[in-house]
């Protein structure tokens, strides 16, 4: 394992396609645009690879992750260019810890509506919330609600 200029924990070239013992760590701002995910999924995508992460788990992991970004970006910080989203991620054998924090006022989660209501049915906002907490093993905001930790331990293998 190597330390980029940057301060990030990286699989040395020899070793790319193996885990290393510790932990992939990164923290990035993205700018407040559509599209600006792509700024660090492929990359967070690639070493929940590295760690031979089931692709189920990858499956949930990709999915809550641009869910949680597209949110900050969109609601969080209105498409604001002057305000940024910093994403902290945290790739190991055994756990994902991904933390998205955007510029915004913050919301209260438990004010979200059940999207799952008869009359939310067909309105075509407000799942996210639920995707990120069915396929996260643990959601968690902070007290203003521009930030959510999400977790994901790693899957027991299929029988």
């Amino acid at each position: 394992m190597t330390v980029d200029v940057m301060g990030n924990h990286t699989a040395s070239a020899a070793g790319a396609d193996q885990p290393t013992a510790g932990s992939w760590d990164k923290q990035i701002d993205l700018p407040s645009e559509r599209g600006a995910s792509r700024m660090i999924m492929e990359e967070l995508l690639n070493h929940l690879g590295v760690y031979n992460w089931s692709p189920s788990d990858i499956f949930a992991i990709h999915l809550a992750v641009e869910e949680a970004i597209v949110n900050a970006i969109v609601h969080g910080n209105k498409l604001d260019p002057a305000k940024k989203v910093r994403v902290c991620c945290s790739v190991s054998a055994e756990l994902v810890r991904v933390e998205i924090t955007d510029e915004g006022h913050g919301f209260k989660p438990q004010d979200v509506p059940d999207c799952r209501l008869q009359e939310r049915l067909e309105v075509p906002s407000g799942r996210g919330v639920l995707l990120m907490r069915t396929f996260m093993t643990q959601i968690a905001y902070n007290a203003r609600g521009n930030s959510v930790l999400l977790e994901k331990q790693r899957s027991a293998p299929a029988d």
